[in-house]
């Protein structure tokens, strides 16, 4: 299982804004208060080269409007290039804690002996979401994301915002109030939407909640996979909406890499590629009206 329950809630929950603002988040931005707004969003990169050369050419071919970088995997420096090269691109990073790859492991960016909790007994981080929320102590997680923040930056990355891999933080209330304390002391939006479980008081009035979050799941039959994203940009509502794809191309690297785990795996994600790069696609979103945004809007948008 990639996502926990909890994660997985949060995935298709809707929800409103934490604050009752006068104007809706379209009119702030400049549009009519009933846009459909979204953000195209690519998960994972630095995991592999097919990963970030996948969603390296969405990115500049404006398919995806977004992207975030998981900073403890192994082609970080790629994505660094990557970022200096290309300064306005959307570039957030994916809060890593977990490694669920079979032969692709990765161990946390803080030095082990003061993030015990976050790793198995081979001294990797976890591989699932389930055993990552049943050891993870959340003090140990703050000093792991705040490492991967530094260090994206020191890197010479400057993120756009924060989000959590396999929805690790948002499993727990103690660790919900890290990414957001986090999110909050960089002055970063995060993917962000009101939950049970979330702690009373976490949320600020300037921080920014997605009405609506779109995610493949292993129900989608690969030959309804295009159908599965025309549909849900039929269906969008006004307000702010994710669409989190996984892009890669189905090559021998990836395959490699996402052995054994045919969910998310190097398929699932060339098949996210093939849609969103489609002529298809693009024709549904001119025809359903939909506005393309990036996480930098929200962050300048949040920052006045």
């Amino acid at each position: 299982m990639r996502l926990s329950p909890i994660a997985a809630v949060i995935i298709s929950l809707w929800c409103t804004n934490v604050s009752a603002q006068s104007k809706t988040l379209a009119e702030r931005l400049g549009y009519p208060h009933d846009s459909k707004l979204l953000i195209i969003h690519a998960d994972d990169l630095a995991v592999a080269h097919s990963e970030d050369a996948a969603s390296f050419d969405a990115l500049d071919k404006h398919a995806a409007t977004s992207a975030s970088i998981m900073v403890p995997c192994p082609w970080l420096t790629e994505v660094a290039a990557y970022a200096k090269a290309h300064p306005d691109a959307d570039l957030g990073l994916h809060l890593t804690l977990t490694a669920e790859w079979k032969t692709d492991r990765w161990g946390p960016v803080e030095s082990k002996d003061k993030v015990p909790s976050l790793l198995d007994q081979d001294g990797y981080l976890w591989p699932e979401t389930g055993p990552a929320i049943q050891h993870i102590k959340a003090d140990e997680a703050e000093r792991e994301i705040r490492a991967q923040v530094e260090h994206a930056i020191a890197v010479g990355i400057h993120p756009t915002h924060l989000d959590s891999h396999m929805g690790v933080l948002f499993a727990r209330p103690d660790l919900i109030a890290v990414y957001v304390k986090v999110a909050h002391d960089y002055k970063l939006p995060f993917l962000g939407m009101l939950t049970p479980n979330a702690p009373a008081g976490v949320f600020s009035d300037k921080d920014i909640m997605l009405d609506s979050v779109v995610i493949a799941n292993p129900t989608v039959q690969p030959a309804n996979w295009k159908n599965f994203y025309l549909d849900a940009i039929r269906n969008m509502k006004p307000g702010l909406t994710e669409f989190i794809v996984h892009l890669a191309h189905d090559d021998a690297e990836s395959q490699a890499v996402m052995v054994d785990h045919p969910d998310y795996g190097a398929a699932w994600r060339q098949r996210d590629y093939d849609v969103i790069t489609s002529p298809e696609f693009k024709k549904a979103l001119d025809d359903n009206h939909v506005i393309l945004l990036h996480w930098s809007d929200l962050k300048k948008l949040q920052s006045q």
